[in-house]
């Protein structure tokens, strides 16, 4: 077992070379065992995504986990929020079987070890792996029951939306991912006008890649929007937990003018005016929530994370730049990108102007998309502490919550370690074209000097 497949949200890598259906049965066995012993549960939900490994991977490990005289609730195909609110009704842990937005040869496991809907992160997955690797696993005759989630989710979306006179037209990407099977029974619940590209669920994703925080994947949307003349375009990956926006215009909204909306839209109606959001994510945020008389927390990267911190510290909202959006201000809310989109058609429905002009008052600085720079799982504390000691020669000021963000009069750059993959993370911000220069031209060369 390459144990490097346990990361800080979940469990994944290749398939089969790192994940096989050998290593999901012995995962099923370790969680069952791992449940009943540790929190005297056994029961808990299960589903999984539509990539090609994912089914067989599942009956692996709901036969190891069933060895063990643990139960399950099998859900079949559903997005991650689906198999959380499962959790969540069923008062169960449980297990989504994805890979999330990773390539479509990669698969992986996220979990949750007691009846909080929370998937493990950090420490509770080093417990869970080091209980793995010991192999005293419990032996019993468990079963498994299937259900579906369907129409209980569909109503739980449609609770809290309360959509304006104003009807809107919206292109949806589904880009083949999990969210094909549900986009069409959700969104015609609700006073839009829609259609769908890349619907037919497909594992090999032939269009694109389903990320929505790739510039790459998001032109397809880009071009149906202008050619549909719709008033905007909203993209789901894989696993339906994140999105990404296109404006009526074709361009792409920034993640942060989505969130900077949200928080505009609920700032009046609610008690605790404090936000999150994650350390990748633009000075506009910082500068809004400001303006706002509100408080900003800026966290650490990981949906996992930043649903906990939302839900410990209840907040009404928290969000991630790559698309991971938390409400809690009207429903317990499971990081939906469903629910996400609804709310923004929602503030669209009542508010006539385009969603280039809601979103022009904005402050626009000059800013990197994510850089990856690939690496090895071995070099990466290398490479971050290298570029701590710089920022500490030079007096820099550091935020070390996730990674090295350092923070200049003008701008900031930040340098992390991936969670879901053998990279080095950079992005920086400044508030002009010659100051974003200088900061790529301080850390990706020191990146690339210590990448070896």
């Amino acid at each position: 077992m390459n144990t490097d497949i346990f990361r800080a949200y979940d469990i994944r890598g290749k398939y089969p070379t790192e994940i096989n259906e050998d290593l999901a049965y012995t995962l099923g066995r370790s969680y069952g065992s791992y449940i009943q012993e540790k929190n005297k549960i056994n029961r808990c939900v299960i589903s999984r995504d539509n990539r090609l490994s994912s089914e067989s991977l599942c009956q692996s490990f709901v036969k190891g986990l069933n060895s063990t005289g643990c139960n399950a609730i099998d859900y079949g195909q559903t997005t991650t929020p689906m198999n959380l609110y499962a959790r969540y009704l069923n008062h169960l842990p449980g297990v989504m079987i994805t890979a999330s937005h990773n390539p479509k040869d990669d698969n992986g496991f996220k979990m949750s070890f007691d009846s909080n809907v929370l998937n493990a992160r950090g420490e509770m997955i080093t417990d869970f792996k080091n209980y793995t690797l010991a192999g005293k696993f419990l032996k019993g005759d468990g079963r498994t029951e299937h259900q579906l989630i369907t129409e209980k989710y569909i109503e739980y979306l449609k609770y809290s939306i309360k959509f304006g006179a104003k009807r809107r037209k919206v292109i949806f990407d589904c880009g083949n991912g999990i969210t094909a099977l549900y986009a069409r029974k959700v969104f015609s619940n609700f006073n839009i006008d829609f259609e769908i590209i890349n619907e037919q669920s497909d594992g090999n994703f032939p269009h694109h890649h389903p990320d929505p925080a790739v510039r790459e994947n998001m032109k397809e949307l880009q071009e149906a929007v202008v050619a549909h003349k719709a008033d905007l375009g909203i993209a789901f990956d894989g696993d339906g937990d994140r999105l990404g926006v296109v404006l009526e215009t074709g361009e792409l909204m920034p993640i942060e003018h989505y969130i900077i909306l949200m928080i505009r839209d609920m700032i009046g109606s609610v008690q605790n005016k404090t936000f999150l959001y994650d350390v990748k994510c633009s000075k506009a945020i910082e500068g809004e929530i400001k303006r706002l008389g509100a408080v900003g927390i800026c966290y650490r990267t990981g949906a996992s994370y930043t649903q906990a911190k939302v839900l410990e510290d209840n907040l009404p909202f928290g969000a991630e730049y790559s698309g991971h959006i938390f409400f809690r201000d009207r429903v317990n809310d499971v990081g939906s990108a469903f629910y996400a989109a609804l709310r923004l058609l929602e503030v669209l429905s009542k508010n006539p102007e385009k969603l280039s002009i809601i979103c022009s008052d904005i402050p626009r600085y000059f800013i990197t998309d994510e850089i990856k720079i690939p690496t090895t799982e071995a070099l990466k504390p290398k490479i971050i502490e290298a570029v701590k000691n710089y920022c500490i020669q030079g007096r820099y000021p550091i935020n070390e919550i996730d990674g090295i963000r350092v923070n200049f009069t003008n701008g900031w750059a930040l340098v992390r370690a991936s969670n879901t993959g053998s990279n080095i993370i950079f992005r920086a911000e400044a508030v002009s074209s010659e100051g974003l220069q200088i900061l790529q031209n301080m850390f990706i060369p020191l990146i690339n000097n210590n990448n070896k």
